[in-house]
């Protein structure tokens, strides 16, 4: 059994902790699916009820928890200068403490006698359940998003999020940075393979699976976006760069799969990259492009993939909908999402052309930042919202 240690080293990012920040208040959030924006006030939470009773605790034990409850249904007003469909939108943020998107359910020790706990599945399902209690179950419209971990946490949740609401409930999902790719490194090793094996092992990853992937492929294969997406069944729009910047700096050319610092200016910086070492980037987007492939005739099923060195583009203001916003078919993220969730075109599936073919793309671009996913419902607006 990994120790806290080596978890720690092998897990997704080093944020991903018990005693971890939450997310910002509803007026520090920039962006309706935003995540925790860099230097955020932390707010109080409101813990989950009973958590240890159910066995829903985080990595060190303590209690999950969300904004406090009467937080949680609140209008976030700032966000009609960033887009008018999502204006009445309320949201809820949910703490990420377990270090696996909410997929595990085991327990560890610790060099120290201490006990980890991998409770991410427990955690999801308690504090949903304690959200529909109190008012999701009511919303007309509800998306699901999330970030990096958060957006394979959408992946991964997305039908049973789906599946809780009435068929009349438009309900969606919105994974970003989320689509972790199996290739090899530069060395030719298989990084991430090594790294998901590790979490899927270690933190019991199983129920949460696809039956039908596990069914023909190993539970570490079945962790992977390509293969969750042949199973999800609710309508959802993939957002991610074919060039994400984590994934090339960690998952292609992590530290010790290249001689030197040969690929360390590249690695950092697109531009500095060689014809040679921009082929190799190619190879890497052409990967994440034929694991796309299979939705591109997927009703309801969206695609923003564009070509912009950077990691997670739904949380800040500078990449979801402002001057220096990617765009692809000449509509940001944010407008993307609005034509795809609302259903204003007949469908929002742009693929991008090779780096560094999209002008829109700014080297102001967030490139690394990982959090957890985020429950979003709509409501109606009412006379308390005016």
């Amino acid at each position: 059994m990994a120790t806290s240690s080596e978890l720690r080293s092998t897990l997704l990012p080093s944020r991903l902790r018990g005693h971890s920040a939450v997310a910002a208040a509803s007026v520090l959030m920039l962006l309706l699916l935003a995540a925790v924006a860099h230097g955020a006030e932390l707010v109080e939470l409101t813990l989950l009820t009973g958590a240890q009773e159910k066995g829903a605790v985080c990595l060190d034990g303590t209690p999950p928890g969300y904004p406090p409850a009467e937080r949680l249904w609140l209008r976030n007003t700032q966000l009609a200068h960033l887009s008018s469909d999502f204006y009445n939108w309320n949201k809820v943020v949910l703490r990420y403490c377990d270090g696996a998107s909410f997929a595990g359910d085991a327990e560890g020790q610790d060099k120290d006698g201490s006990t980890l706990y991998f409770r991410g599945l427990r955690i999801w399902d308690a504090v949903v359940d304690e959200l529909m209690e109190k008012g999701l179950a009511s919303a007309e419209q509800a998306l699901l998003s999330g970030c990096s971990a958060g957006g394979l946490a959408t992946l991964l949740h997305c039908n049973d999020f789906h599946a809780r609401f009435p068929k009349e409930v438009s309900a969606k999902c919105l994974p970003d940075a989320g689509f972790f790719l199996n290739i090899e490194d530069l060395s030719g090793e298989r990084h991430m393979l090594s790294i998901f094996n590790e979490i899927v092992q270690l933190q019991n990853v199983r129920e949460i699976l696809p039956k039908d992937c596990l069914a023909k492929k190993n539970r570490t294969e079945c962790f992977f976006a390509a293969e969750l997406v042949k199973s999800i069944d609710a309508p959802t729009l993939i957002v991610n760069s074919a060039y994400d910047s984590w994934q090339i700096q960690n998952v292609l050319a992590p530290t010790g799969s290249y001689p030197a610092d040969s690929w360390s200016s590249c690695k950092a910086d697109i531009r500095n990259c060689s014809p040679t070492q921009s082929q190799v980037l190619n190879g890497f987007r052409n990967k994440l492009v034929d694991d796309v492939e299979v939705l591109t005739d997927k009703k309801g099923w969206g695609l923003f993939i564009d070509s912009c060195f950077t990691h997670c583009q739904t949380p800040y203001n500078i990449s979801w909908n402002s001057p220096a916003s990617p765009a692809l078919g000449n509509k940001t993220v944010a407008e993307a999402v609005g034509d795809w969730y609302f259903e204003r075109s007949q469908e929002v599936k742009e693929i991008d052309c090779e780096y560094p073919c999209n002008p829109t793309c700014s080297s102001q671009l967030p490139q690394m930042h990982w959090t957890g996913p985020r429950i979003l419902p709509v409501y109606q607006p009412s006379s308390e919202f005016i």
